[in-house]
């Protein structure tokens, strides 16, 4: 399979070494230095584009791949709010292939199952409220973490008592802390950490008077991010449409 990779970065790098180590070309690598590559044969030959960049510049890579009859796996997050129906019809509508998922981890698709599960059976138990945190390095720009919001979407999914996710606290690198996890009963509050170098961690706690269940994801590293990328770009590439990792792992 021809590779175009969009963003060459930690996430990149890690991506470029398990794709060649399981047999894929690396046929393109655009960066913010060389924009012009999108204009190029090397990336119009591409089977699969995957994007790693930021929240404002995702949007428009994707229509450049498309441009170029690119498919395109992403984890980019922060731009649904904005762009998620624009996505939504060019892919139901005009044909475009997109793979998103704010988390690749065959881990964190695993977690997401069990939080499902677990939300859907503590909707009968309402004498248990639910929070949740993640923590992440110093250098991600959105919060909270867009696997965040796609766990309390869950969450918000299957228990009557919640009917939307809110912000909780922030904690900055530099201590610093900004707004609070005590929120209206109604809303489920996702508190965000910012330290060190850690590649993601995410704990959903249910808490009542008589006792307290939590369960959490904790990324050693990020290569089972990259290797679920990859996973997912070989599944692309015979697939079309809006795809996400409930089509790639049937839990």
């Amino acid at each position: 399979m021809k590779i175009a990779l969009i963003g060459y970065g930690k996430m990149g790098k890690m991506i470029e070494e398990i794709a060649l180590s399981r047999g894929h070309e690396i046929v393109s690598i655009i960066d913010v230095n060389n924009q012009e590559e999108f204009e190029s044969e090397r990336f119009a030959s591409a089977d699969v584009a995957i994007e790693f960049t930021a929240p404002h510049v995702a949007y428009a890579n994707y229509l450049k791949c498309w441009a170029k009859g690119v498919k395109v796996v992403s984890g980019s997050t922060g731009w649904l709010k904005e762009h998620g129906d624009d996505v939504r019809s060019a892919c139901e509508n005009d044909g475009k292939t997109l793979f998103w998922a704010s988390n690749f981890s065959v881990g964190v698709a695993i977690f997401s199952a069990v939080n499902k599960y677990l939300a859907k059976i503590m909707n009968g138990f309402p004498q248990y409220d639910v929070k949740m945190e993640e923590t992440h390095h110093i250098h991600k720009l959105d919060h909270p973490s867009g696997t965040g919001i796609t766990l309390a979407e869950q969450i918000v999914e299957r228990l009557d008592r919640k009917d939307n996710w809110t912000m909780g606290y922030l904690r900055n690198p530099d201590g610093s802390v900004q707004g609070s996890d005590n929120v209206s009963p109604e809303l489920l509050p996702i508190s965000s950490i910012r330290r060190d170098e850690i590649p993601g961690i995410h704990t959903i706690t249910y808490d009542s008077d008589a006792d307290q269940i939590t369960i959490t994801h904790d990324a050693h590293s990020r290569k089972g991010f990259a290797l679920g990328a990859v996973i997912a770009a070989e599944f692309t590439a015979k697939h079309h449409g809006l795809l996400s990792t409930d089509d790639l792992f049937k839990f």
